[in-house]
């Protein structure tokens, strides 16, 4: 008799217990941005703890460089999933997100105590390191995302819509062109392209215990809040209704990763008047400085936007809005994930979105970072030796943080 062969099996339960104790750990650990933070994932949960194997795990990575939202905590959600549950996922999110949230807030009710010299100057040096990490960002997307001529131009396109069409609109506009111009121009596959055949990493498929039905169900509950949020911010006239919209439409948006997400926040925030430019950059930079996902800059900028005792709401309704969508698109693609995954035009789609995400942020590189940090010839000097530090030396941000707060104290001071 012929036996049948074996289902993929899905990687072995654990407890909640376990699930938060391991990412919190991650959570006061994992520097150096959303690429650093998988390494952290893998090396402490597929190597040491052996949750999965590595194959499951690209496939995993894979599938969260194709959604919109934070990767690396998509990711870190989806193994709580696999691990623990929904229930799981959520402490999975939790653990991994507080520390830096937490310190980010408290980063935002400091920095009123920073009006003097000595402040001023730690808040122009963080302006200036701001500049040197989103110009790295810049620098490796460009090698990925814009690998050849043709996403290299839908890069550029996006450049100039971005900045003539300013706003969440310009940028709306310039992924829904970039992808299309994906979808009729990029239709080959790369070899390093994560977007490319070798997906999935030639093991078996990944198994995850979500239905269908409720994949179906966090899609649609991602889309209905897409088109409700704004409708209840308008009649509810408040501002918590507002950062609630506001950070749920940058979270949907954001493809590449969260320095992708300064254009969009600055864009909400900065804009309306609730955070100044300066107290913008000087939060991206000191969000630099701390572990865990950068999308926590969220809860800086909501303790920033709501008025008075509010504060503390308004960075707690920032961080959920800004990470909700991600996690239910998540949800919901991963039961569908295996029947789309090796479709050319879903690739080719996505190729042309992600080359117009990294024109967004090079427009962003200019304008606000640029033009509103280097205002002078030392300010240039010290944002060219951040850079340097990063790129070259590979310093890990939080040290060239440091090495940008000095440097602003001296530019100020002497």
């Amino acid at each position: 008799m012929t036996r049948e062969p074996a289902p993929a099996a899905a990687p072995a339960r654990g407890s909640v217990g376990e699930v938060f104790l391991a990412f919190l750990r991650l959570g006061l650990t994992s520097f150096g941005g959303p690429t650093a933070h998988l390494g952290y994932f893998r090396d402490e949960l597929v190597t040491r703890r052996r949750w999965l194997d590595d194959s499951r795990y690209g496939e995993l990575v894979a599938l969260a460089q194709f959604l919109p939202g934070p990767a690396s905590s998509q990711v870190g959600f989806a193994l709580g999933l696999l691990r623990a549950g929904p229930l799981g996922a959520v402490v999975a999110w939790l653990a991994f997100t507080l520390p830096s949230a937490m310190l980010l807030v408290g980063f935002a009710y400091a920095a009123a105590a920073l009006d003097s010299p000595v402040g001023d100057g730690i808040v122009t040096g963080l302006k200036i390191v701001a500049v040197a990490i989103v110009a790295q960002a810049v620098w490796g997307m460009a090698r990925t995302l814009a690998p050849d001529a043709r996403r290299g131009s839908i890069a550029v396109v996006a450049v100039v819509v971005a900045l003539l069409a300013a706003g969440s609109l310009g940028q709306v506009a310039a992924i829904a062109l970039g992808a299309l111009a994906g979808l009729l121009l990029c239709r080959e596959p790369d070899a390093g392209d994560l977007g490319g055949a070798a997906v999935g990493g030639g093991g078996d498929a990944l198994v995850v215990a979500v239905s269908r039905r409720a994949g179906a169900i966090a899609l649609g509950t991602f889309a209905a809040l897409l088109m409700i949020l704004p409708m209840v911010a308008a009649a509810a006239g408040t501002r918590l209704a507002d950062i609630a919209d506001g950070f749920y439409r940058a979270g949907a948006l954001v493809f590449g990763g969260g320095h992708v997400m300064l254009p969009l926040l600055q864009a909400e925030v900065v804009a309306a008047g609730w955070v100044s430019p300066e107290q913008f950059l000087a939060g991206y930079g000191a969000a630099q400085a701390v572990p865990g996902p950068l999308f926590t800059f969220a809860a800086y900028l909501g303790a920033l936007s709501a008025p008075g005792a509010a504060g503390l709401l308004g960075a707690a309704v920032a961080l959920v809005a800004v990470f909700l969508p991600g996690m239910l698109v998540m949800v919901g693609v991963l039961p569908f994930w295996s029947a789309v995954r090796t479709r050319p035009a879903a690739r080719a789609l996505l190729r042309g979105a992600n080359a117009a995400v990294l024109g967004i942020l090079a427009a962003a590189l200019y304008d606000p970072v640029f033009v509103t940090a280097v205002v002078d010839a030392p300010s240039f000097a010290l944002a060219a030796v951040c850079f340097v530090l990063l790129v070259a030396w590979r310093m890990p941000p939080w040290a060239v943080v440091l090495v940008g707060a000095v440097g602003g104290l001296l530019i100020t001071l002497v």
